[in-house]
């Protein structure tokens, strides 16, 4: 049933888009006259000087391909061709059109009929794809409680990944799962996602199968785009644009990493003081985990901190989680206080005390860091003042000096 289906729509494909599918479209206004009777009309017409006759007799030689014609032994082809020429050079227009097509679909006969073979070819790949693991597909998803909650957290993370996740998902994913070098693919992006906080969301073979699917996806976009807009954009921007697209993931989630970096060392100063006062208070090193997660805002810290209460629940160790903690964000703030606990655990020292001063020290390196932030505001203003405030400022007073100079007062 399948393979039937397949070669029912790549039959009608091809049948679609052959340029023989247009002959019934070339209907003749004569039809109801033999070619021969009709052929003399043109011709006593032609011969009178009817340069629109002449290219219609030319058309119609050209269309004497039945074999009763042969036995006049003129190449009518040939005949035709001439007449067709002959209509242009008196001054036909649809003549010379004629001819810049038939030109035109003699020198490009084979990118046609090799972009046909293509489209068929793909066509017949992703239908044989849609039919033939649509079960399998089905009941992964099935199997998948998560789904659904993953779909809906792809939302909040932009409109490319909102609208791209069904699909890649669905169709590239599994080829991108299948591919000898997904170790390497495993290795190279798993920092990266574990980094942005994307792990719930894309497996490092979806985020690939998202690189993937971008470069035929934003070409696509442009092209629909330049299409309803109407434009005249140069296509030699489309190979432009699927680079982009496969770059564009990357650019993504480095900025989800550094926006991410961002609110960790902001709520930094807080978690570790709470951190402390429990401690200090008598609670163990989870419980004032699992109190700070309670007490401060939501953020990727405290998203951070409940990923490490639950590898430790499960079984890990402190210095363990910790580390895995540190693998995760990537900051060297955040590997000190984590190395500094580690340390401190190691030798069984109270935590109370080390937390303090880890707390005061964080304080002190991020008023620090406002000052010298501070400092280089002045800096950083100075050219677009250039730019943009002192010609404003120059023109409306040099301008009144100008136009008196020049009026000559």
């Amino acid at each position: 049933m399948t393979r039937s289906i397949i070669t029912i729509i790549f039959l009608f494909l091809i049948c679609f888009l052959s340029p023989t599918a247009a002959w019934g479209q070339s209907k003749n206004a004569y039809d109801d006259f033999g070619k021969r009777e009709l052929a003399k009309l043109l011709e006593e017409s032609c011969n009178k000087g009817m340069t629109s006759s002449c290219f219609e007799l030319g058309l119609l030689y050209q269309d004497f391909k039945e074999s009763k014609f042969k036995y006049d032994k003129i190449d009518y082809a040939k005949k035709g061709k001439e007449l067709v020429k002959k209509a242009c050079e008196d001054g036909e227009i649809h003549a010379c059109e004629h001819l810049k097509g038939e030109n035109r679909f003699e020198g490009s006969q084979f990118l046609l009929y090799s972009a046909i073979a293509l489209i068929g070819i793909a066509v017949l790949i992703v239908t044989r794809m849609m039919f033939q693991d649509n079960e399998q597909f089905q009941a992964s998803q099935k199997l998948d409680e998560d789904e659904d909650k993953k779909t809906k957290e792809s939302k909040s993370h932009g409109v490319v990944l909102q609208y791209s996740r069904p699909f890649f998902k669905r169709y590239v994913s599994p080829i991108v799962a299948q591919m000898k070098n997904k170790k390497k693919i495993k290795e190279k992006y798993r920092r990266k996602l574990a980094s942005s906080g994307l792990t719930d969301v894309l497996t490092t073979e979806d985020f690939f199968a998202f690189k993937l699917f971008l470069i035929i996806g934003f070409p696509v976009v442009f092209i629909a785009v330049r299409s309803f807009m109407e434009a005249d954009w140069p296509l030699k921007a489309v190979p432009v644009i699927a680079a982009i697209g496969f770059i564009y993931p990357d650019i993504w989630v480095k900025g989800k990493i550094e926006q991410r970096q961002k609110g960790i060392i902001s709520g930094m100063p807080f978690a570790v003081d709470m951190l402390a006062l429990s401690v200090e208070a008598g609670l163990d090193f989870v419980a004032a985990m699992t109190k700070v997660v309670e007490k401060a805002r939501p953020g990727p810290l405290t998203e951070e901190f409940e990923i490490m209460i639950k590898e430790i629940k499960v079984g890990a160790s402190r210095a363990e989680a910790l580390r895995n903690m540190a693998w995760r964000i990537d900051l060297i703030p955040i590997s000190s206080f984590c190395a500094t606990l580690i340390a401190a655990d190691s030798v069984g020292a109270s935590i109370g005390p080390i937390l303090k001063a880890l707390s005061e020290e964080i304080r002190q390196k991020k008023s620090a860091e406002v000052e010298k932030e501070g400092a280089t505001a002045a800096t950083k203003i100075l050219f677009p003042m250039m730019a943009f405030i002192i010609p404003a400022v120059f023109l409306m007073v040099a301008a009144p000096i100008i136009v008196e100079f020049v009026a000559g007062n």
